[in-house]
């Protein structure tokens, strides 16, 4: 059994200055349509939201890099993190790179000026 953290922390700025100045290009590059639908419903914290997701993949890519052949092995649109019924949220990841894998946790958060993730996986 082997465990991998990663974490990731960014400012919520950054990524609202990348959707607006692409004009939603940044947001159909790195998020699924669930993940866009879920963020715009948060209307004026939908920025957090968008950064806190973001944080959440890169932490995933954190975690799951010693197992990729390199980092672009995975595409930022194949993490997806998305919400359980309670409100925790979770990971999703494509079938091959989840073979190795037994458990994931996420953790998000964010405030006024920052977001951050911490994932935690759990190898068979």
């Amino acid at each position: 059994m082997k465990i991998k953290t990663g974490i990731d922390i960014i400012e919520i700025d950054r990524v609202k200055e990348s959707i607006e100045s692409t004009e939603g290009k940044f947001c159909e590059r790195v998020y699924t349509e669930k993940e866009i639908e879920y963020c715009e419903s948060k209307k004026a914290q939908k920025y957090q939201h968008y950064a806190a997701r973001f944080a959440g993949k890169e932490a995933v890519v954190k975690a799951i890099s010693s197992t990729l052949k390199n980092k672009y092995e995975i595409s930022w649109k194949e993490i997806e993190i998305l919400n359980d019924e309670t409100g925790k949220p979770y990971v999703k990841l494509p079938e091959e790179n989840t073979k190795e894998i037994e458990d994931i946790d996420i953790s998000i958060s964010h405030c006024k000026q920052y977001a951050v993730a911490n994932v935690v996986i759990l190898y068979k």
